[in-house]
């Protein structure tokens, strides 16, 4: 095992937890590679809000001298993880990217934060998020380019793991939030499906879209921290029979994949060379053995996608940030033209939106009786200027339709700057989306790890 700064970007999860085992690392060697990293990088590129190696420290000794006592090596033992600030940790304060709740503390774990602990995870701090984990874009840099956005809200979490700080980090999707980062930062990203991992414990901005979601560096790790994270058990009927049901979650030996490309109503907003890499992707896999791939015919429901969910958006955050509102001095710009907007939606308004969801989400349900997964933009091209607003991408419809999707750090643009494909399967349907991506993988049509990463001109 190397034992130097690149120790999260090279190795996987399982790769590290075997190496603990057979004693060629241990966790506060593990957790000063993680130290090393953010003390090197963290001033330039701002990622983290709150960092406390002393308490890393701590976390990694007490995993070492249970190790020492003839513990067991857990699937995230001594694995350090970035976690959003909008998460209530024990150990850190949970400020939301806002000045109004600066050094607040929550005094617990929010749920998915006490499963990673169980599964042997430590936790360095929290990273930077948007205020109020909404629109206006924090203080962290993109790594690729510093004069470009990271992305949205999770945009810290996805820097983390893009600069091997860490090699998983928690973050959330109200609109784009996994899947922008993922793309602009050059590392994969997965949102589960809607209520798969419990929300108990965290900031809450819109009920019927909040989803928790993490990014990785390898892709191999994804499978695993969703089954660390998310809801097991009858208690849980619905998701529970569905991600155990071995013939949904598993393509018949006697048919191909059946693969549907979607351009979207949001591809006129992706330039050229961005619409080209899709298409040559598209064209690889194709060929690909064991796939059927068509144009998507996607329901005429969904070219609504976008104004149904600014309406549902704009009211719940009218809603649940009054309060903040009455200290305007301390709320964005962005924040306040949001709340305006919220403020004229009425409740049947809002209401009737809630049902167009419902109509979006039954029409893509219905779409996958004929499909096992539809291949899509992540977002219309590389990372916009810090200064300019993202254009409209597909991440948004399948956080609306509470599908699970996965960006895959695949495309450069003519500048090198990564931008991703994204890969979406029916609700609860998130074990067969893995096995489409590892089929994806095993042929060689998307990267094993991050290849964007070690690329990174600065490191």
């Amino acid at each position: 095992m190397i034992k130097d700064k690149n120790l999260f970007r090279s190795y996987s999860i399982s790769e590290i937890t075997d190496a603990l085992r057979n004693e060629e690392i241990t966790p506060p060697e593990i957790a000063e590679i993680c130290i090393s990293r953010i003390k090197e990088l963290n001033d330039k590129y701002k990622v983290w809000v709150i960092f406390d190696e002393q308490i890393l420290y701590a976390q990694a000794e007490k995993i070492y001298n249970r190790l020492k006592e003839g513990g067991d090596v857990r699937r995230l033992e001594g694995i350090p993880s970035g976690i959003k600030d909008i998460f209530n940790t024990y150990d850190f304060p949970t400020q939301m990217g806002s000045p109004l709740w600066k050094n607040f503390t929550s005094g617990n774990d929010s749920r998915v934060i006490y499963y990673l602990k169980q599964a042997g995870a430590v936790i360095p701090g929290k990273t930077d998020t948007a205020e109020f984990a909404v629109h206006a874009i924090g203080n962290c840099l993109n790594p690729h380019d510093v004069k470009r956005t990271p992305g949205t809200s999770s945009s810290g979490s996805a820097v983390s793991v893009s600069l091997g700080m860490v090699p998983f980090s928690i973050g959330t999707q109200t609109a784009g939030s996994i899947v922008r980062p993922a793309s602009f930062c050059g590392v994969y990203g997965c949102k589960p499906s809607f209520g798969l991992i419990p929300r108990t414990g965290m900031l809450k901005t819109t009920d019927s879209l909040d989803t928790i979601g993490f990014f990785t560096a390898k892709y191999s790790d994804i499978e695993t921290i969703f089954d660390i994270v998310r809801v097991h058990g009858s208690n849980y009927p619905i998701s529970h029979n569905a991600l155990t049901d071995v013939k949904r979650q598993t393509k018949p030996n006697d048919r191909k994949w059946r693969v549907r490309f979607a351009k979207t109503h949001t591809w006129e907003f992706a330039p050229e060379y961005a619409r080209n890499s899709m298409e040559e992707f598209i064209n690889k896999i194709s060929s690909a053995e064991d796939i059927e791939l068509k144009e998507a015919e996607l329901p005429e429901v969904t070219k609504h996608s976008h104004e149904v969910h600014q309406m549902i958006y704009d009211k719940t955050l009218s809603y649940y940030f009054q309060e903040e509102f009455k200290k305007p001095e301390f709320i964005s710009p962005i924040m306040k033209e949001i709340f305006e907007r919220g403020n004229k939606i009425s409740v049947d308004q809002y209401h009737q939106s809630l049902k167009d969801q419902e109509n979006i989400s039954s029409a893509m349900d219905r779409y996958f009786t004929d499909a096992d997964v539809v291949i899509s933009l992540s977002t219309s091209g590389e990372a916009p200027l810090r200064e300019e607003p993202e254009k409209p991408d597909p991440a948004l419809m399948w956080t609306l339709c509470h599908l699970p999707v996965i960006s895959c750090p695949v495309f450069r643009s003519p500048d090198g700057l990564p931008f991703g494909v994204q890969i979406a399967a029916r609700k609860y349907n998130d074990l067969l989306l893995f096995r489409f991506t590892d089929h994806l993988r095993n042929n060689g049509l998307i990267p094993d790890g991050s290849n964007q990463i070690s690329e990174l001109k600065e490191l």
